[in-house]
């Protein structure tokens, strides 16, 4: 499975239950009418990521089959009855960015509770990263994802779970309250 991860954040002037309102919107009439390989979306209100300037943002996640499903969703999301709700949101975001993530161990359920971001630990290879971090996702019923090509500014690796932990040494990690704004 992958994701398309969007961080986005409102211009000041805009309230938040307006910004939430109308990304509500945005995600309900994608998942009303799917493209193609699209699974399902949520979008989490967060704080403090510094990819996203460190204030107040938004973390929209759009699971997808494969890779191939990248270019319907970026056509569905700016056409027909997603026209509107989309570029209503887009018009009260001050900016945004992404990155693309596959999951590598668990599955994800439900938006999290918490997202604890990390960078692979250097000299750590892939197969010991997973052979280490196997346990405490199957423990916590969670998802770790991985940063695919280098696409996006946050760190490498996000492990989602309903509830914050520590996470071992070497790790250095980042963990983010979320608040399910949308969960289709």
């Amino acid at each position: 499975m992958l994701a398309y991860v969007f961080w986005h954040w409102p211009r000041p002037d805009v309230a938040a239950d307006e910004y939430e309102s109308a990304q509500r919107r945005f995600h309900a009439a994608l998942a009303a009418v799917p493209p193609p390989g699209f699974r399902r979306s949520w979008s989490v209100a967060i704080s403090g990521a510094p990819w996203t300037g460190a204030g107040a943002a938004y973390e929209d996640w759009y699971l997808l089959d494969s890779a191939a499903a990248l270019d319907p969703l970026n056509t569905a999301a700016v056409t027909a009855s997603r026209q509107g709700p989309h570029d209503a949101a887009a018009a009260l975001a001050a900016g945004g960015t992404a990155g693309l993530y596959a999951a590598r161990l668990g599955t994800p359920v439900e938006p999290p509770r918490v997202a604890t971001w990390f960078g692979r630990p250097p000299g750590m290879s892939y197969p010991d990263l997973f052979a280490a971090l196997a346990p405490l996702v199957g423990a916590e019923a969670g998802v770790m994802w991985l940063r695919q090509m280098v696409l996006g500014p946050s760190p490498e690796c996000c492990l989602h779970s309903a509830r914050p932990f520590r996470l071992p040494s070497p790790f250095t990690p980042q963990q983010l309250d979320c608040r399910t704004v949308w969960s289709g």
